[in-house]
């Protein structure tokens, strides 16, 4: 299944019916009266958070959805029948923008939750609804109102509790892989991750999710690169994982790099928790492992965490980590001042 984290949809609710003009022709009733009934209404247009989504892969395949319009009244004093109404499912974490793609009209982060998008129109009166001492027979009758046409955004912000971020090749894709149940592709090349992936993982009896996020670059805020478009992903994690290599001759740029990246999205990423892991030390002898990671905490001004994703060392102290900052209760429970065991 493809990752699509951004459509485009043309929506529009039913029509109401028309009220009838009707009288009562029985025999042996000389003045039988009026008895044209109402219009139905409209369908509506809604959209509804669900479970098990994790993209908007099915709005490329579909982009109309159009409602029901209600049926005419009828002799008789019937009412017609309301239109059908519509709901788009799309995955927790869906914004909905108008379309000038910055008015945001709803943001779904719950399962569950439903916004309505387009009403359907009410139905016209019948000429029974007209019917006064001094008409008696009326012959007019009210169309139905028109439905509502909208053309809107759908954008997703995946909801995940920790955000994978790093230059590209600083090995986010194979950390999920060795933490979660996640297989996104690895390869030894740059910007081998072309869409986030979601991985669940597990430490100490807790869960919790993580995002990869497409690696960034500098100047990705204009537009180099695809690490921006994603950005939105991280924005609702309560906490960044930073992963830098620790192969690189320049960590303490490469980590800068980043954070100015963050900090030009804004949302507030840059103020975000952040816990910062050097990778990749398994390719590098204890000399150089000392020397990159106190380059690393003077340029972050906070510990770092020595991993190998690969080799899976210190891996299990990091998650330990992690696991404070995702469940908030715990933090009490567990102890801050706690030193954390591998």
């Amino acid at each position: 299944m493809k990752f699509l984290d951004l459509a485009k949809v043309y929506i529009r609710s039913g029509a109401g019916g028309a009220g009838a003009v009707s009288f009562r022709r029985e025999k042996f009733i000389e003045f039988g009266g009026p008895d044209g009934g109402d219009g139905g209404h409209g369908g509506s247009v809604h959209a509804e958070a669900v479970e098990g989504l994790n993209t908007l892969i099915d709005f490329r395949y579909q982009q109309h959805f159009f409602a029901g319009n209600g049926q005419g009244g009828m002799g008789r004093q019937r009412t017609g029948r309301n239109g059908a109404d519509i709901v788009l499912k799309v995955p927790v974490g869906t914004e909905i923008l108008d379309e000038d793609q910055e008015t945001v009209i709803a943001d779904l982060t719950r399962p569950g939750e439903r916004v309505l998008l387009a009403g359907g129109g009410n139905g016209g009166f019948g000429n029974l609804r007209f019917k006064t001492a001094t008409n008696q027979a009326p012959r007019r009758a009210n169309p139905g109102q028109p439905g509502v046409e909208r053309t809107l955004w759908l954008r997703l912000k995946l909801i995940a509790d920790v955000g994978l971020v790093g230059l590209p090749n600083a090995g986010k894709s194979t950390f999920l892989a060795a933490t979660s149940n996640a297989r996104p592709k690895i390869a030894d090349y740059p910007f081998t991750t072309l869409h986030p992936n979601l991985g669940v993982v597990a430490v100490d009896g807790a869960e919790f999710v993580i995002a990869d996020i497409p690696g960034l670059i500098e100047d990705a805020h204009m537009g180099r690169g695809i690490g921006d478009r994603f950005l939105g992903h991280v924005e609702r994690c309560r906490v960044l994982l930073h992963l830098v290599d620790a192969t690189s001759d320049r960590v303490a740029q490469d980590y800068r790099v980043v954070l100015q990246e963050l900090a030009a999205y804004g949302a507030g990423l840059a103020a975000r928790p952040r816990i910062i892991a050097l990778n990749k030390i398994d390719a590098l002898d204890a000399g150089a492992r000392a020397a990159a990671q106190a380059e690393l905490e003077a340029a972050s001004g906070q510990a770092v965490f020595a991993i190998s994703a690969a080799s899976g060392e210190g891996v299990r102290v990091l998650l330990r980590a992690l696991r404070p900052h995702v469940r908030p209760a715990e933090r009490e429970q567990i102890g801050e001042d706690r030193p954390w065991q591998p």
